[in-house]
C-alpha cells in the first residue's frame, strides 16, 4: 500500500515536535496508510523538491518559512492571507493551498489559560509566530503592543516598570530560550511581574523556558507552547483529511 505522505519544513529540525507527535498519533489511532517525515531545508526553494514528492498530501512549516512558504503556493485561506504566514499547506490535485493553524491553536490554549477580560498584551517578537498572535488578540479584542530589536516598535531597552505594570500578558514569541540554547530568555525587566501577570511562551521545548522561570519566580501564571501545538497539529490532520 502506498502511504500518504505528510512532513514539516523548517530549519533546523533537530527538535521537532511534529514528527514525533504525528508518528504517535498514526499508532495509537491505527492510522496505517499514512507516514510523517521531517524535512530539514536549508533555503526555501528547496521547498519544490518536497511538493514533487510521490504521495505528498500536506505539510506544516515551521521558523524560519512561516512567510517565505508564501510565493510558492496557489492560494491562501482568508485567515493566512490576513495573518501573512503559513504553517500548514493542503497539496491537492497539484495545487498547494496554504492555511494558519497557529492562530486556532493559540487561541484555544490561551482560552484555556485565563478568562479574557480585561487585558493589556506585550508581544515579543514580529515574525510569523508573532503575526497569529496579533490576529487572535485583534479578534478577541485584546490590545496589544508589539516588543522588537527593531526600532519601528517599543524596543527591549524601553520596557520599564511602567511598561510591565500596564501589560499584565505577556507572549514570547521569538526562539529565544529555545532548545539547545535554553539559557537565553528575552531582555525584560523580570523584577517587576508580579502574581497579577500571565507569560505564555511559544516554545515548549525546554518545558520551561527561562523566559518561564523567571516569570514564575515572581509569582507569575505561565504557560509553554505545548498546548498550543496539540491544537495547531489536530487542526492541520483536519484540513489534510477535509473534516
Amino acid at each position: 500500500m502506498d502511504k500518504r505522505r505528510f512532513g514539516l519544513i523548517g530549519f533546523p529540525l533537530s527538535h521537532s515536535f511534529s514528527a514525533g507527535y504525528f508518528a504517535e498519533k498514526f499508532n495509537n489511532e491505527n492510522i496505517l496508510d499514512a507516514q510523517y517525515d521531517a524535512f530539514e531545508l536549508k533555503d526555501i526553494n528547496e521547498v519544490e523538491s518536497i511538493f514533487s514528492l510521490e504521495n505528498i498530501q500536506g505539510i506544516n512549516v515551521t521558523i524560519p518559512y512561516k512567510e517565505a512558504i508564501i510565493p510558492y503556493l496557489d492560494e491562501l485561506s482568508q485567515e493566512a492571507k490576513e495573518i501573512g504566514a503559513v504553517n500548514t499547506v493542503l497539496i491537492e490535485n497539484h495545487k498547494k493551498i496554504g492555511f494558519n493553524t497557529d492562530a486556532f491553536g493559540f487561541k484555544k490554549s490561551l482560552q484555556e489559560f485565563i478568562l479574557i477580560e480585561d487585558y493589556q498584551a506585550l508581544i515579543l517578537g514580529t515574525g510569523g509566530a508573532s503575526k497569529a498572535v496579533q490576529y487572535v488578540f485583534k479578534d478577541l479584542g485584546i490590545a496589544y503592543t508589539l516588543v522588537s530589536r527593531n526600532s519601528d516598535f517599543l524596543t527591549y531597552e524601553e520596557i520599564d516598570e511602567s511598561v510591565i505594570k500596564t501589560h499584565n500578558l505577556i507572549v514570547n514569541t521569538t526562539p529565544l530560550g529555545m532548545s539547545p540554547n535554553i539559557n537565553h530568555c528575552p531582555n525584560i525587566p523580570y523584577q517587576y511581574l508580579s502574581s497579577n501577570h500571565y507569560l505564555l511562551d511559544l516554545i515548549y521545548n525546554p518545558e520551561k523556558t527561562l523566559f518561564l522561570t523567571k516569570g514564575e519566580e515572581k509569582g507569575a501564571h505561565i504557560l509553554n507552547g505545548l498546548p498550543m501545538l496539540v491544537n495547531q497539529a489536530e487542526k492541520a490532520w483536519n484540513i489534510w483529511n477535509k473534516q
